[in-house]
């Protein structure tokens, strides 16, 4: 029989192995959209992680793929870690989606470009309301408001 401290000693080689590195981020935009790399870069900072923009000349084609409902599209489509983040939507509400993997939903949105949203922000301007919304099998539904 081996000793605890050798069991011990493989079963910590065995660690490392073991960790999952944070996948990579992926976002979809419209062409040459200079809104979403700003709004990428604030996801880059607050999670930590690689962002791979891709320009997509068929986005609606993947937004429709992906279960994106039409009526809350925007000028790009991240995917975190399984889920679908439309627009610009706030980092602290993906956040905690990805916390909390609600049945049913497959994604937020933020329908448009409201100015003030992450990547919106224009000196001077004030910020507009606009709310997220949940989206998946499920339906639709209200899952922050901003700015009201």
């Amino acid at each position: 029989m081996k000793s605890p401290s050798v069991l011990a000693a493989l079963l910590a080689l065995g660690l490392p192995s073991m960790a999952v590195a944070a996948a990579d981020i992926v976002v979809h935009r419209d062409p040459g959209c200079g809104c979403c790399e700003q709004w990428a870069a604030q996801v880059r900072r607050q999670f930590g992680r690689r962002v791979t923009i891709i320009d997509d000349h068929r986005r609606d084609a993947f937004q429709r793929a992906q279960g994106v409902p039409a009526r809350l599209a925007s000028c790009h489509t991240a995917i975190i870690d399984g889920m679908l983040f439309e627009g610009h939507v706030p980092i602290a509400d993906m956040k905690r989606l990805l916390a909390q993997r609600p049945r049913g939903v497959k994604g937020l949105a933020v329908a448009g470009m409201p100015i003030g949203s992450p990547g919106m922000e224009v000196p001077g301007q004030p910020a507009q309301p606009f709310d997220v919304i949940a989206f998946g099998p499920a339906g639709e539904k209200l899952f922050a408001r901003h700015g009201r």
